[in-house]
């Protein structure tokens, strides 16, 4: 399935939305490209997977329970940034992506965790 930002579908039991991806100031994900991130929906539950992508004003009204959001700054946002945006967003959980191992370092996580309010930030690595 191919497809665009601001769509809609349903696969079996999970519907999802796409929402832009992109760099506004950096070269590798350009805005024609028409990549996306994606709002999954199951059981209730509302999941946003960001993808490679900076802090998008369109991005800021996306509700989400479970936010999946890149912090590793070379490609994507950076923690600060990415922090930023969940305080806009205000999910119930939030979950750094996208940083210390092939870009970004391990301490971004903890950086955009003590930047975040009013959200739980979970650390995977």
């Amino acid at each position: 399935m191919v497809v665009e930002p601001n769509e809609k579908a349903s696969i079996g039991k999970v519907s999802f939305e796409t929402v832009p991806a992109y760099n506004v100031t950096k070269p590798f994900h350009p805005k024609e490209n028409h990549w996306v991130g994606y709002i999954l929906e199951c059981e209730g539950q509302r999941i946003y997977v960001a993808g490679d992508t900076d802090h998008l004003p369109e991005l800021e009204s996306i509700s989400c329970d479970v936010a999946l959001v890149p912090v590793g700054g070379t490609y994507t946002m950076t923690a600060e940034e990415a922090a930023e945006l969940m305080n806009q967003m205000n999910p119930k959980k939030a979950i750094p992506t996208h940083y210390g191992l092939i870009v970004g370092k391990k301490e971004d996580g903890i950086r955009f965790q003590n930047l975040v309010t009013n959200t739980q930030v979970e650390i995977q690595i």
